[in-house]
């Protein structure tokens, strides 16, 4: 046998850097599949296709560099959808490979065809179909090039079967990697936007996912006390500045009160850095169209009649900072509010004294917090419980919190943590799942125990789909189409292998977490939870704050 399509292809995963594979091998990629095996490339065989491409998302959003996820045609495809959308929305970077039937079946009805390429398309930054071996080292690396460029997302690469076991020539080889080229801005750009930041009566910053990806915490913390300008985080920003700082006006995202108790509406200048608006329509914070917005991100502004910025500081975020930071530095007033950050951490600390079973929702994640380091792992899944993680669970470091914001699918937790976990082997990792969004992907925990990667599954249980209960009531005074029940999840976690325990009073919780956290293996928590406690009660209360 010489060297095949498929040997290349590998060879150039390899030149990448690529460690991991994440996925189901199929019929249609039994050539890559065996040059894997002999290559320095790890498969990782998992349980569903949604569960690897969700495990390679949040290793590249970790270590910025593209995770890899593998399914075969037909079904294995199509399952990839979900995930995939999720690292496109969530600017993930992520290369998925996708085999297929030979190129003479594809003009025709044909056994497990579709056309994946399009299907693929509106989820992905860029795809396309390798119909011709020799251009396999300009696909591989175009795929990774874009997954992670700014904004990052996924990509992917149709591998008809044909095409991979067809025969390459010796001299045929991998391209380099080249590092990503970031503008700057010119003198006169950065001038103004200090100009416009100086003059502002009442400051403020939105912080938001772009400057977790550009590693730009420190000049962000260095901004701050350079200008004294406080900073809302979105949701998937939390840590950027230490929920315990001067600085810290908390998350923002539950709904618009989070930005009048954040001052944002007294704000005259918004200085926005990193922020994407697949988190929040800036029509929330911005309703009237009439703020200053100084725009600091990798990437020009998406155009919005409420975000339109005064001035765009595209570039490096890191150093665009540090600049803005010496232009401005002790030359500001800066604006915003505590409410928001002091009702969410009274609601918090009230909670700890909380006797209620089913418990508080705040009182489950304060006694978690209290057992996790600062450079611990905290990983939201979607559902009621991400609203109030979002909103009262203290982060001091980025990338600490992983919430999905983006397309905000459930099921995301279980195997997010199985990534975080490889790629923090030493830190602590807490997965938070309802039993609504836990039973979307169970089927990796055997991927989580056979990898050995052994973190914790805290199960928050209403038997219901507790976000819609929320927001039905809220509109209608009633709920409806939301309830389910469960199966034995201790029994269920058990037969996986995994350590499980059902928290039956609200004093276990705290040392079933320990004996969790200490568990050489995967362990599992199961919490009943209270859920007739409304997370926007912050917002009631801030205004009852306002008025005494």
């Amino acid at each position: 046998m010489g060297r095949r399509a498929a040997d290349l292809l590998v060879e150039c995963l390899e030149a990448e850097g690529v460690r991991m594979v994440f996925g189901i091998p199929g019929e249609e990629t039994l050539d890559l599949s065996e040059a894997l095996d002999r290559s320095s490339v790890t498969f990782v065989p998992v349980r569903h296709e949604q569960g690897g491409a969700y495990v390679a998302d949040v290793l590249g959003r970790l270590t910025g560099r593209a995770g890899v996820a593998l399914g075969t045609l037909g079904p294995g495809a199509t399952n990839l959808v979900t995930a995939v959308a999720d690292a496109y929305l969530d600017r993930a970077p992520l290369v998925v490979l996708t085999g297929q039937a030979d190129l003479e079946r594809m003009h025709k009805e044909s056994h497990q065809y579709v056309d994946v390429v399009s299907l693929m398309r509106p989820v992905t930054k860029w795809n396309a179909r390798v119909a011709d071996p020799a251009i396999v080292p300009e696909a591989v690396r175009k795929a990774f090039a874009v997954a992670e460029q700014e904004k990052p997302g996924a990509t992917h690469l149709e591998l008809p079967e044909d095409v991979m076991a067809a025969e390459v020539p010796p001299d045929l080889g991998p391209m380099a990697r080249k590092p990503p080229v970031r503008p700057e801005p010119a003198d006169r750009e950065l001038v103004r936007a200090a100009e416009l930041i100086r003059s502002g009566r009442r400051v403020v910053c939105l912080a938001g996912n772009g400057v977790v990806r550009a590693g730009a915490a420190p000049a962000l913390r260095e901004f701050c006390r350079a200008t004294g300008i406080p900073v809302a985080e979105t949701f998937m920003a939390k840590g950027l500045v230490p929920a315990d700082s001067v600085y810290a006006l908390g998350a923002t995202g539950l709904q618009a009160g989070d930005y009048t108790m954040a001052g944002f509406e007294e704000a005259d200048v918004v200085v926005a850095v990193g922020y994407d608006l697949v988190e929040q329509a800036p029509r929330q914070w911005n309703p009237r169209a009439d703020k200053t917005i100084v725009c600091v991100d990798s990437v020009p502004a998406e155009i919005d009649r409420f975000y339109d910025p005064a001035v765009e500081l595209v570039g490096d975020i890191y150093h665009i900072l540090l600049r803005l930071a010496e232009e401005c530095r002790g030359q500001v007033s800066p604006g915003g509010s505590s409410r928001l950050r002091d009702v969410t951490t009274a609601l918090l600390a009230s909670a700890r004294h909380d006797h209620r079973f089913p418990m508080h929702p705040a009182r489950v994640l304060g006694e978690i917090r209290d057992l996790l380091r600062h450079s611990d792992v905290l990983v939201s899944d979607v559902g009621l419980h991400k609203l109030w993680i979002g909103r009262v669970f203290p982060a001091f470091e980025p990338q600490t919190t992983l919430i999905a914001n983006g397309l905000a699918g459930m099921g995301f937790a279980v195997p997010a943590a199985i990534a975080a976990k490889l790629v923090r082997p030493d830190a602590h990792v807490v997965a938070v799942s309802g039993d609504g969004g836990f039973l979307m992907n169970v089927q990796e925990l055997e991927t989580a125990q056979r990898l050995g990667t052994s973190f914790v599954n805290v199960v928050w249980e209403n038997q219901e789909f507790g976000s819609i209960t929320w927001k039905q009531e809220r509109r209608f005074g009633r709920h409806f189409g939301t309830e389910f029940t469960n199966p034995d999840f201790v029994r269920l976690a058990e037969a996986f292998g995994l350590a499980a325990w059902r928290v039956e009073r609200p004093e276990e919780l705290g040392e079933r977490l320990r004996q969790a956290l200490a568990a050489p293996v995967p362990s599992l928590v199961v919490v009943p939870v209270d859920y007739s406690v409304d997370v926007a009660v912050a917002e009631e209360l801030g205004a009852a704050t306002t008025a005494t």
